[in-house]
């Protein structure tokens, strides 16, 4: 096999959740640039469907679903609607995520609930949910999105999502071990500071956060978005069949500085 049919994902179907917008359409684009046919999962209609004819412009086939993560009974019928479309699921990656951006003392019980259930608790059920699938084919990638703030605390970012996302990894791990008998790899990426739309608003509104970030990152430089992917068409393809449990990060040297 050369190197490029390591790489090659035709044929292949990968589920986005939170995939309409963000580093998940930028990672959906590099998994359809590959050849996969890409199911977007994601609350946004309106969005999704634009990201989704995008995505069929590229000559692959594109889904969007209406999906609330934090509901057992729409990941269930996420991965029903999946495999009803495409009679397959290959790629999974756990991109939902929330933030609340507040200091531990003012977080409520019902804030920690949301972002553990959206970025964490949904991570865990919509790999549950498609391992019996993956295992049935003959194996499968499942890829969960984390943050810097895995590894680094985040007081004024939220304890929540500092918890969950240190979670993402712990999570992949385990997945890692207990699949690995049926061919199922388990990784997890940890983006850096990326231009997007949510936070391109920081250069103006806070200046002096943003070069102190920058100023961090050995790049010099934020990363943009389509920069995460070759990382998941690595993840999601053949190239990583003796990777599993493997966090990968994406952050132009930011975690090492």
């Amino acid at each position: 096999m050369n190197v490029q049919e390591l790489f090659d994902l035709s044929g292949r179907v990968a589920i986005v959740t939170g995939g309409n917008g963000g580093l998940g359409l930028g990672m959906a684009r590099g998994l359809a640039g590959a050849g996969a046919n890409i199911v977007l999962a994601a609350r946004d209609q309106e969005k999704t469907a634009e990201a989704v004819a995008e995505l069929n412009d590229m000559g692959v086939k594109a889904l969007g679903l209406q999906v609330d993560v934090t509901l057992e009974e729409d990941i269930r019928r996420m991965v029903a609607d999946t495999l009803s479309a495409f009679g397959r699921v290959d790629i999974l990656v756990n991109n939902a995520g929330t933030v609340v951006r507040k200091t531990p003392d003012q977080t409520s019980t019902e804030e920690w609930d949301l972002v553990l259930d959206v970025n964490l608790r949904a991570s865990f059920l919509a790999a549950r949910e498609v391992y019996p699938h993956m295992k049935e084919q003959g194996g499968g990638k499942i890829i969960g999105i984390g943050s810097m703030y895995s590894i680094f605390g985040g007081g004024g970012s939220g304890a929540p999502y500092s918890a969950s996302k240190g979670g993402v990894v712990q999570l992949a791990k385990s997945l890692a071990v207990a699949w690995a008998k049926d061919n199922i790899q388990s990784n997890a990426i940890l983006p850096g500071w990326f231009m997007t739309t949510l936070t391109s608003d920081i250069p103006v509104n806070q200046p002096e956060r943003y070069q102190m970030i920058s100023n961090r990152i050995p790049t010099g430089r934020w990363g943009e978005v389509d920069e995460l992917q070759g990382t998941v068409v690595f993840l999601s393809s053949k190239a990583s069949d003796y990777v599993t449990g493997a966090v990968i990060t994406v952050d132009g040297g930011f975690s090492v500085m």
